[in-house]
C-alpha cells in the first residue's frame, strides 16, 4: 500500500512563545483534492511551511511520500504555487513560455540551454491550463488569473505528483474564480493530480474539491465535501470566531 502523499500526525508548533498550531493531525492521499480553509491568522501559511519541510513542527511528525517533510529529495514531485505568483509589473522581461520553461531550471540547470522537447513539454503544460495562445506574450501584460494559470503550468512541466496552491486567487476577479476552481478539478480529475488548495474562503467549497479541512490554529473538521456540506452555518461561526456561510457554485465556462 502507497503511503499517503502529505502524512501529518500530533503536530504543533510555536513561534518562540506563541503558540501558531495545535494538536494537528492530516492525511493526503493519492487523488485527493483538500481544501484547506480558515480565517485569517489561523495558522494556513505556517502548515503549508510545515508540508513543504521549510519548518520542523515544535512536535509530532510531517512526512512527504513517507520521508520526514524536511528530508524529502523528491521536490519535483511537488508543484508549489504561492498567492504572490501574480505580482509581475508590465515590464517584467519573459514571455510566458520562458517562464514556464523556467519551471525545469531546478532539474536542468538554470544556465542550460532549453531543448525543443523542452518547449514541446512548457506548450504542453499551457495547453493543459488554456494558455497555450498566449505563449509569445509578456507575462506582465497578462491578468491576474491569466498569470496564475501561467504559473501553475510552470510548475506542471515537471510533471509534478501534487500541487499545493496558497490562496491562488488573490489578484484574480471575482467573475474568473469558479472557471480557475474548474482548471483545477480537470487537473486533479484528468492528469491525477492531487491537490491541496489553501483559502480563507468558505465559500470556494463545491463539487469540484474532494476533502475539506477547517482550520483555525487546531483542525476542527477534515472529511470529505459531503459531510462538510452538512455542517450548519453556526458551528462554521463557532469555528471562525465571526459569521460565515457556505455558498454552493455551479460549475460554469466564465472564461
Amino acid at each position: 500500500m502507497d503511503a499517503p502523499y502529505i502524512d501529518i500526525e500530533d503536530v504543533n508548533f510555536h513561534y518562540e512563545h506563541t503558540s501558531v498550531l495545535r494538536d494537528i493531525s492530516l492525511i493526503v492521499s493519492k487523488g485527493d483534492f483538500l481544501s484547506i480553509i480558515g480565517p485569517n491568522g489561523s495558522g494556513k501559511s505556517t502548515l503549508i511551511k510545515l508540508m513543504l519541510g521549510l519548518l520542523r513542527p515544535t512536535s509530532g511528525s510531517v512526512k512527504l511520500f513517507g520521508e520526514p517533510a524536511h528530508k524529502f529529495s523528491h521536490r519535483e514531485w511537488i508543484g508549489y504555487v504561492s498567492q504572490k505568483s501574480n505580482a509581475f509589473n508590465t515590464s517584467f522581461p519573459a514571455t510566458v513560455l520562458e517562464v514556464v520553461m523556467s519551471g525545469l531550471a531546478k532539474k536542468r540547470g538554470l544556465f542550460r540551454k532549453y531543448s525543443a522537447e523542452d518547449r514541446h513539454g512548457a506548450m504542453e503544460a499551457l495547453k493543459a491550463v488554456d494558455m497555450d495562445p498566449y505563449a509569445s506574450r509578456n507575462i506582465g501584460n497578462l491578468s491576474g488569473g491569466q498569470q496564475q494559470r501561467v504559473f501553475i503550468a510552470r510548475a506542471l512541466i515537471s510533471h509534478p505528483k501534487m500541487l499545493i496552491l496558497d490562496e491562488p486567487t488573490v489578484g484574480i476577479d471575482r467573475q474568473h474564480v469558479q472557471s480557475f476552481y474548474d482548471m483545477l478539478a480537470q487537473l486533479n480529475r484528468d492528469r491525477q493530480i492531487t491537490m491541496v488548495l489553501v483559502t480563507h474562503d468558505v465559500d470556494t467549497v463545491s463539487d469540484r474539491i474532494s476533502h475539506v479541512a477547517c482550520l483555525n490554529q487546531t483542525i476542527h473538521f477534515h472529511g470529505v465535501g459531503k459531510e462538510f456540506d452538512r455542517i450548519s452555518d453556526n458551528q462554521l461561526q463557532s469555528w471562525y470566531g465571526h459569521s460565515v456561510r457556505k455558498v454552493h457554485h455551479t460549475t460554469e465556462d466564465l472564461s
